[in-house]
């Protein structure tokens, strides 16, 4: 694995070091801090919500393990297609959790690809938006106008 994680290294354990020493708080306090303000940090709030979302990919992984293993010891030689499906649920765990912790080690590398760029500095400006973007509901009409009548449909004949 890169960023000095070897394969059989505690993967949640040494990103959350790495976000404590990144905020400069443990990630009970910082997840504390997000909770009572999630608008006040943004990265910490993503770092925090996908933290979770790590914990949760590994403990599906390790469940995954598990029932692999627990599969495997009563084979025979030959592998039958339930424990192949259970093989296949842990390269799926697996895959997921490294996403996930690649998602939280981008967040923490201010100079990762795309952090800097035209696209990021727009993003930033629309976080703090909290509702949607467009009108999405009709306006009011004043009493007594008549609502226009409906267009016909691209692709519809007209009834």
């Amino acid at each position: 694995m890169p960023d000095g994680i070897s394969e059989f290294e505690d993967v949640v354990g040494v990103l959350t070091e790495r976000i404590e020493a990144h905020f400069g708080m443990d990630l009970d306090r910082l997840k504390a801090a997000v909770a009572a303000v999630p608008t006040a940090h943004p990265d910490a709030t993503d770092v925090v919500r996908w933290h979770g979302l790590l914990v949760e990919a590994q403990s599906v992984l390790e469940r995954a393990e598990d029932d692999l293993l627990g599969a495997l010891e009563t084979q025979p030689s030959e592998v039958d297609d339930p424990t192949m499906d259970l093989a296949h649920r842990v390269n799926a765990a697996v895959t997921t959790r490294d996403g996930r912790d690649m998602v939280v080690k981008w967040f923490l590398d201010r100079d990762a690809p795309g952090r800097k760029d035209l696209a990021a500095e727009r993003l930033t400006r629309l976080r703090p938006r909290t509702g949607p973007a467009v009108q999405t509901s009709a306006p009011r009409r004043p009493p007594g106008v008549p609502a226009p009548a409906a267009a016909p449909r691209a692709g519809r004949p007209a009834r």
